[in-house]
This record gives C-alpha cells, structure tokens and sequence, in this order.
C-alpha cells in the first residue's frame, strides 16, 4: 500500500503557537493554499478551527483538508490585514472572498507646464509634470468624460509628437473638437481660458465656468458677434445639462458608495464614485464567494482588497457593515494618509442612494444569473487572453460583404457585458472606392463610424475586432490614429487554414503581437460568436443592397428616358437584355430615340463600374 500522509495534529500546532498577530496560510496534502487568514491572537482564532462543535459546513469542509498550516507573525493586526491582502491576491485560495481586480485607477490627465496643455487618459503612477483629476471607476468613464469636455471646450487631447508635426488642422478641427493650436488658429491667452475653464469643470465648479461663458457671450453680443456669442450660449445650455445629470444632491466631497447583493451562491459589488460632488459614475464587480459567506464577510473582503493600494476617498456609504470595522478604517487611514470613515446608518438623500446602489446590485446580480453566466464567463477569459486592462463592457466588430466588388456593404455590430446589443448595429453602403478594394472599404467604414462617435452620436467601444488580417488591421488604426481615438484595444481576426474554425491568427494592434488561442477556449469561442454575427449582418445587409440595385433597370437612370420611353424601347427591341445588347444604330431606330440620347443608353449598359 502507498504510504499514508499523517493526518494534521492541531493539538501539536497548537501547543507551540504564538498569541500575537498575524496571518496563517491553510495548506491541502499536494501544498495548494486553502485559505489565508489574519488574526490579532494568533492561538485564539486557530483554535477555534479545531474545536468539537459549533463550526458551520463551509469550515467543517475547509478542516477535513488540512494538511499543514503556515503561519507569518506581524507587529500589528493593521501590517496583518495588509498581508493578507497581498497574499489573497497572489495565492487565489479556494475558500477566500477572490475579486479578480488587480488594476489602479484611471485618472485625467492635464500637461499643465506646456504652452497649449493637452488631455489625456492616465493609469499608473503619477510621475509626469502636471495634473490629475479622479480617479475614476473606469477606462470607459474617462473616455465619456474627455469626450464631454472636448465637445465643451476644445482641449487638444491629441499625443505631443502629433501635435508637433502638423502643417494642417486635423479632423477634429473639421469637427468642431478642438481650435487648431498645432497651427496657430487660437492665441495662447484664449487657449489657456479654455484650460482654465477645463479645469474648474473638473474640480467641481461648473458655476464658475458659467458664470465666465456668460461674460465672454455678452461680450461677444456686444461686440456683434452673434455667431461667437451663439457658441457660448451653446455651451452654457451643455454645462447646465450636464449639471443636472452629474451632480448628487448635498454632497460635496469625496465618497463612494458600495452595495453587495447575494443569491444562489454567487454576489456582486456595485460602487459608485463621487468626487467633488460629482457622480462619475460606478463599477460592478462579481467576487468569486465560498458557500455560507456572509454579506458582512463579502464586504470586509472586497474592502480589504480593492482599497488599499487605490485612491481612498474620504468615506465609504456601505449597505453591510463589514467585519473588522475599526480596522479597515484604521488601515484605510494610513494607507491613505487622511481619516476615512466606513458608514452604514444613514438618511435622507445619503440613503436614497444607498438604496439606488443596492438596487443595481440586485438587478446586475439578477441579470448574472439568469442571462450572462455563460457570457460572462467567456468575457473574463478573453480579458485574460488578450492581457486587458479591464473586462471590455463594449465590444465592436466590422466586417466587409460584396460580391466581386459590386454593392460592397460593411458591418459593424456591438456586443455589450449582456451580449449582443442590436439596436446599436450599423450598416455602411461604401461608394467611391476600386470595386473588390476591401481595405479602402473597412478604412470608409471605421472614418464614418468613429466620426460620428467623436461628435458625441453613441459611446465609443473598450475593444474593436475586425475581420482580417495585418492589412484591415493597419486600416483601421491608421483611422483612429487620424481621428485621435484613445483607449480602444484593437485585434484583427485572420481566417486560418483552410478558414477552419479554431485556426484564427489574432493580431493585436500597437504590440505586434500574433496569438492563436486553443480551439476550446472560451475566450475565442467570444470572438469567434462576435465576428460571426459581424460577417451574417454584413452579408444580409450586401444581399439587400445588391437587391435593390439588380431590381431597378440602367435605364431608370439615364436622363431623359421616362415610363413611356422605356416602354417603347423594351417592346421594340424585344425586352431588357435587347436593349443590352443592342448597339446605338439599333437605338437610333426607336422613335423619339436621337444619336445623344442612344448613347446615354448604350453607356449606361456597357460603361466599366467606378
């Protein structure tokens, strides 16, 4: 018989183990992590493991695999909580509160030491000369955003080596987006009360900015500048707009508010970010729970490592009161060099909110389980696939149809954290381009597109996918690099040998990375349903188009040939392709068919396609 491996003695452990603070780490036979734990009495909270009676399911199941335990001492209960944090996150125990969230914060950033300063989407340490704005709860917040604040006051958010190599405005001077300071079309003094009106937005002040676009508009009326006295009107009706929609009522600091929902054995965190008293928006997160886990226990957990190492606002509205209150507080506060406090009791507007959280956590939860658990899933590995910052909540994806290059149309539909999102689809009828020329197609497609979207006419995607390779690849990025697009990760879908499935070549645009994912993978079986759906819509929208155009006769098209004439030539010559076929001596012969007009005809049947 094999040899035995000896059961854990816990009345040996236990006799030896220290009373101080510190974190254990359970072990399983083959030395897999069970589940870290902290504790400011060591022996007091092991022994509690290995006690006859009053342990639920969850650790009954958690002891009978017990193998060994490892234990690191610490100065303080605060340096354990920490600890543990840290090891949760590199070990996954199966019996820990995981949340998968191992990013920082996005911010604005403002180069503020230039002569025309730009905007731009930061992560990461903040090393750079300038300044920064947030955080805020996502990639995908700062983006609509900087969008906003384009629309409201044109900063450049364009690269400095871009910036610095124009001889011509570029499209977002075309598109009203920005007041050309790369070549002189707006003074350093008008271009720093654009920045300087940016900035107020973004501390929170819009009623300054307001109260300055009103001065410059009876300024300008003054001075009978309707034209410029209108824009600023338009503008303040936008801050005024925006106002309403942003601001959360008597709130003037900073605070985030976090909601947990439990069913089925699964949870979800909704957090909403306030900072200066504006709602930037919020963030939901599905942390991976073991079996019995409290709604206290998940928000002490999430708590303990979503936040110590982010941006910590000065205080958290919670709907659980967490286990280890006192602490998280005290380690939140150091960590963040401010007193942050963790609130449950609450009333009025602050509960009105607190409830809306919950709700949407709720709802997010409900939505999980009933529709997305499939999708949800394979959404997370191909975040892991293709190294992604953050989980994708907008995916597009644009595909080319044509028939030999005739009725060329191109696709673009849109999948969403829920799956397909149909009535944001689109359909492109591509003209003026060298028939069969598929990267001039997809180059039409992604400007007309994305310049609408920049205008502020729909949200702008976390990842793009188009169907082909290297070719349709660099098409695509050089349109958004044109028109300034930042942030969207861009993959390419080759077809593989022989176009079978499970073959595809992905080519990530920036890295030059090629990868080729395992035919079960999850994450490719993702892409392989969004550039599916792209390539169905894009052939029925070119068999709809071709339609039309083989139903309508050339002859409808030449000037001059009304019902009656185009009567008389079908019946004389005996039908459509007579006509075709006939030349412009045969056409003549038609009554009230002269030389000119014959050949209108025979061009419009026999000329080469553009």
């Amino acid at each position: 018989m094999p040899d035995q491996i000896p059961a854990f003695d816990s009345k040996d452990f236990l006799k030896t183990l220290t009373s101080r603070p510190g974190v254990y780490r359970m072990l399983d036979k083959d030395g897999s992590v069970l589940y870290v734990g902290k504790a400011s009495n060591l022996k007091k909270r092991l022994s509690s493991y290995f006690r006859r009676t009053g342990l639920g399911t969850k650790t009954r199941a958690l002891v009978d695999q017990i193998a060994n335990i490892e234990i690191t001492v610490t100065h303080t209960e605060s340096e354990a909580l920490l600890l543990e944090n840290n090891l949760i996150k590199q070990f996954k125990p199966r019996y820990n509160v995981l949340l998968r969230d191992d990013k920082s914060y996005p911010y604005i950033y403002l180069s503020d030491r230039q002569k025309f300063p730009h905007l731009a989407l930061h992560r990461g340490a903040r090393r750079k000369a300038g300044r920064y704005f947030g955080p805020y709860p996502s990639a995908r917040a700062v983006r609509e955003s900087l969008q906003l604040l384009q629309k409201l006051f044109k900063v450049r958010q364009c690269e400095d080596s871009f910036f610095r190599n124009r001889s011509r405005p570029c499209l977002q001077y075309q598109i009203k987006r920005c007041t050309a300071p790369c070549v002189g079309y707006i003074t350093p003094e008008e271009y720093a009360t654009d920045v300087k009106h940016t900035v107020l937005f973004l501390e929170g002040k819009s009623s300054a900015v307001i109260d300055g676009l009103v001065e410059r508009m009876e300024t300008a009326s003054s001075a009978l500048s309707y034209e410029q006295a209108a824009e600023y009107r338009d503008q303040i009706a936008c801050l005024h707009h925006v106002q309403e929609k942003q601001y959360v009522s008597n709130e003037k600091g900073d605070l985030d508010i976090v909601a947990c929902a439990m069913d089925r054995g699964y949870a979800c965190i909704q957090v909403f970010f306030v900072r200066g008293g504006r709602n930037l928006g919020n963030a939901v997160f599905f942390p991976k729970t073991p079996a019995d886990t409290s709604h206290e226990a998940i928000m002490s957990a999430f708590i303990s490592q979503y936040y110590p190492d982010k941006g910590i606002p000065n205080e958290l509205l919670l709907s659980h009161k967490p286990e280890d209150k006192t602490l998280l507080q005290e380690v939140l506060g150091s960590e963040s060099g401010h007193k942050v406090k963790l609130t449950t009791n609450v009333r009025g507007d602050r509960a009105r909110w607190l409830a809306l959280a919950r709700n949407n956590a709720e709802h997010a939860l409900t939505t999980f389980l009933v529709t997305r658990k499939g999708y949800a899933d394979r959404l997370q590995e191909l975040s892991r696939a293709l190294d992604l910052v953050e989980t994708p909540e907008r995916m597009e994806c644009f595909d080319i149809s044509h028939t030999r290059g005739e009725s060329t149309v191109a696709s673009c539909v849109v999948f969403g954290m829920e799956g397909p999102l149909k009535s944001d689809y689109r359909l492109f009828n591509i003209n003026g381009i060298q028939p069969g020329d598929d990267y001039a197609a997809m180059e039409q497609a992604i400007i007309r597109r994305y310049t609408r979207l920049i205008k502020g006419e729909g949200k702008l995607p976390d990842l793009l996918f188009i169907d082909g390779g290297k070719g349709q690849l660099s098409a695509a990025r050089h349109v958004l690099d044109e028109l300034q697009v930042t942030g969207v990760e861009i993959v390419g879908i080759a077809k593989g040998a022989d176009r079978k499935p499970g073959m595809e070549t992905l080519h990530v645009a920036g890295s030059g990375r090629e990868m080729h994912l395992s035919p079960d993978s999850p994450a490719l079986h993702l892409i392989q349903q969004i550039r599916d759906e792209a390539h169905r819509f894009a052939i029925t929208g070119h068999r709809q188009r071709r339609a039309r155009t083989r139903r309508n006769s050339p002859l409808e098209q030449v000037p001059g040939i009304g019902p009656k004439r185009r009567q008389q030539l079908l019946k004389q010559l005996g039908g459509l392709r007579e006509v075709a076929r006939a030349g412009v001596e045969d056409l003549v012969m038609v009554k009230g068919i002269n030389r000119a007009l014959a050949q209108q005809i025979y061009d419009a049947f026999h000329s080469d396609p553009a």
